[in-house]
């Protein structure tokens, strides 16, 4: 059996970090580059749940996310097309975080992740 360095962190987050901390690393599992802005926008609406786009930009553009509603809705744009987000709707579309990622946003929340890189061995 391998050797392994284990490195244990016990870390308290208010929910908005826990929230953002685990799409960061869906992001970085998946290999999707996101900036910080991007994520705080996921992160928003994460928190906010289902909401009609227009709004949503509105909203997002006076938490001072993003300058304006047009760099809003590009994020979102982006985010969709990386299967993040996911819309309905014809007329008034309506966006929430792809439910398929298991962002946990309500509760108590434990994030138990174990990831492990090996060395080969040599000959």
């Amino acid at each position: 059996m391998a050797l392994v360095n284990q490195v244990r962190k016990n870390v308290k987050m208010d929910l908005w970090s826990i929230v953002k901390f685990q799409l960061a690393v869906h992001c970085h599992l998946k290999q999707m580059n996101v900036s910080d802005q991007d994520l705080s926008c996921l992160t928003f609406l994460a928190l906010s749940g289902e909401k009609e786009l227009t709004d949503f930009c509105e909203t997002a553009t006076k938490n001072k996310i993003f300058g304006s509603s047009q760099s809003v809705r590009n994020a979102v744009t982006k985010a969709e097309k990386k299967g993040l987000i996911v819309k309905n709707g014809k007329s008034k579309k309506t966006i929430l975080l792809n439910p398929d990622m298991k962002i946990q946003i309500s509760g108590n929340i434990l994030l138990d992740y174990k990831i492990v890189h090996v060395e080969p061995k040599e000959s």
